[in-house]
């Protein structure tokens, strides 16, 4: 056959299949992270600032200025209430005899009663007496009940057109008291025995 080449052979021979392809390496790369530490304080002390933080609960009161000059109570516009050394809690009205309380809701209700006399409407004063050695948690308890009973109170009274005047005042147990609670309220015998014989 005249010219061209063989279809077997005897030409250039491809070497496609021989090769090695390089492989791509890989570059690191490195972030610098000083500036989202900065924006991560930034970020922090912006919502330490603005956030409104948990106020405790703590029950508000508030009292009068101290005065020295005694004040001049009329006896019918006066509630005591009372709670000596051993927890008893006890109320007495004007000068009347000392009536013990077993269950602290029933100072609510006497509260109550008594702030909506006729007599004496909105003109009560109680005075919570408290011994220096009663328990912390039983005191709390009878504020806790004097402030539902002038919830109450002020319900009552809304719509008469009378406006709510709370008097209320917190001492310790004077002699008197003290005296008063021995005539009237003794303890019962053999409570205080000791247990020497």
């Amino acid at each position: 056959m005249s010219g061209g080449g063989s279809l077997g052979g005897g030409g250039s021979k491809s070497k496609r299949g021989n090769t090695k392809r390089k492989t791509k390496e890989r570059k690191g790369f490195h972030i610098d992270m000083t500036p989202l530490v900065d924006i991560t304080f930034l970020l922090l002390t912006f919502f330490m600032f603005t956030t409104t933080m948990a106020t405790p609960q703590v029950m508000e009161m508030s009292l009068p200025p101290e005065v020295d000059t005694p004040i001049d109570v009329k006896c019918s516009e006066l509630l005591n209430i009372l709670i000596d050394d051993d927890d008893r809690v006890m109320w007495y009205y004007c000068d009347g005899l000392l009536e013990e309380v077993t269950d602290t809701k029933k100072v609510r209700e006497i509260s109550f009663e008594y702030n909506l006399r006729d007599d004496i409407k909105n003109k009560l004063i109680i005075a919570l007496k408290v011994s220096e050695h009663a328990n912390y948690g039983l005191v709390v308890n009878i504020l806790d009940e004097l402030n539902l009973a002038e919830m109450n109170i002020i319900s009552e009274l809304t719509g008469t057109g009378e406006d709510r005047r709370r008097k209320f005042t917190i001492a310790k147990l004077t002699e008197l008291d003290y005296e008063k609670i021995a005539a009237e309220m003794p303890m019962e015998s053999g409570i205080f025995e000791s247990d020497e014989e």
